[in-house]
């Protein structure tokens, strides 16, 4: 049974998550304090620390730093009502697991919460180059659960857009970030895909850079983008001889999402452009 050490100053929010983790199965050691956490994880070890941001005397964030020197580190979970992006930034350079909005949702707490304790302890932290909320720059571990963890943290730097923006911008990015994990990583965690995320007042921008030696376009006939005018599905076959999942549409798809989608001359390289308009 995973142990939750769960930080939290408000009496009321700390009992509601905790009957919420005990129904989830999980063992759950309440404290109001940071200071009151850090006793408590000089004395047992615990695998997750759900902690929220803003307390008196210690918040979240100094107590993730101080955390990092625990013989026996949890994997912090940040749960706050503060989803602003300097937080959110903030939470990520101290090597937070995952961030969670108050009021939370059972089912996403309990989501969050099992993938943070199946997760294997040898992959490597997701780390921050610049966090600026309109330069962000990050180096991403090449593995499939923290590709998908990026993009929920990226999605939450653009609430302010228009809902149909912000799906073409997280569908881009999810599909170009897990191309660069999967075929320039080769879904090796001690290698690091770059991301780089701008923001202006006309346009987002990002710049996916992976760690691999890139790719020619007959070398990607699984791929519904190498397919010739004369033979839309061809790389469906090619996909069922090699073994490789159905699919193949993503580069299509991110053309048709994105204003503007450039590689490289090696092509490990990838920017997506999308213009906003008056209404975004």
């Amino acid at each position: 049974m995973a142990r939750i050490l769960l930080v939290d100053d408000e009496r009321v929010t700390r009992r509601r998550l905790q009957k919420m983790l005990e129904q989830g199965g999980y063992e759950v050691v309440p404290a109001a304090t940071g200071t009151a956490a850090l006793e408590h994880l000089a004395k047992e070890p615990f695998d997750i620390l759900l902690v929220d941001v803003w307390m008196p005397g210690m918040t979240g964030l100094e107590l993730l730093v101080k955390v990092k020197e625990s013989p026996t580190r949890p994997r912090a979970v940040v749960i706050t009502a503060d989803d602003t992006p300097r937080t959110l930034l903030d939470a990520v350079k101290r090597e937070a697991y995952e961030y969670l909005t108050k009021p939370v949702d059972p089912e996403a707490l309990l989501s969050v919460v099992e993938r943070a304790t199946r997760g294997s302890p040898s992959i490597p932290p997701i780390r921050v180059l610049s966090a600026m909320p309109q330069w962000v720059e990050l180096a991403v571990p090449c593995d499939r659960d923290a590709a998908e963890r990026m993009q929920g943290f990226m999605a939450r730097l653009d609430t302010d857009l228009s809902d149909d923006a912000r799906d073409a911008i997280g569908r881009v990015f999810r599909e170009m970030l897990l191309n660069a994990v999967e075929w320039g990583g080769k879904l090796d965690p001690h290698r690091e895909v770059r991301v780089t995320y701008l923001r202006a007042k006309k346009m987002i921008l990002y710049r996916i850079a992976d760690p691999g030696e890139g790719f020619r376009m007959d070398e990607i006939e699984h791929a519904a983008f190498a397919n010739p005018v004369d033979d839309p599905m061809r790389h469906a076959a090619a996909r069922d001889a090699k073994g490789i999942r159905p699919g193949g549409f993503g580069i299509l798809m991110s053309q048709s999402l994105a204003d503007e989608l450039l590689y490289n001359e090696a092509r490990n390289e990838v920017v997506f452009i999308k213009y906003l308009s008056d209404a975004d």
